[in-house]
């Protein structure tokens, strides 16, 4: 009989706030299959094209993000606060913080990239 999940009890002021770049930080909560995630975004600040297997949910709490939807990027779409975006598995997309954004991304399965550090696309030459 497989044991019973931990239940967990946490407050975002108690996870570090990790920096990803010298624009983007970020604190992460994860479960067995999903992902939840506080993102910091400076403004001007760029999360280049990329895609992955994930499904993502991003809501903004502060701020605006500008968003390019697929591999052409040519669907664009403001995301300001209280608003939410759903980006489906493999779907490519590009954002850049309009002002200083806080959103929210809720990922499953989880980003294992973010885990291991091996979401190099953060650092990868970015064009809008």
């Amino acid at each position: 009989m497989p044991t019973p999940a931990s239940v967990r009890h946490l407050r975002w002021t108690d996870l570090p706030k990790e920096p990803v770049t010298d624009q983007l930080s970020r604190r992460l909560v994860t479960g067995d299959r999903m992902m939840l995630a506080q993102v910091y975004l400076n403004k001007g600040c760029i999360v280049p094209r990329h895609s992955h297997e994930n499904e993502q949910i991003t809501w903004i709490m502060e701020g605006a993000l500008k968003f390019w939807i697929g591999a052409d990027g040519r669907e664009e779409v403001i995301v300001r606060a209280g608003e939410v975006l759903h980006i489906p598995s493999h779907v490519p997309h590009q954002a850049e913080a309009l002002e200083d954004t806080l959103d929210i991304d809720i990922f499953s399965p989880i980003r294992q990239d973010w885990l291991d550090h091996t979401d190099g696309y953060f650092h990868a030459n970015v064009k809008k």
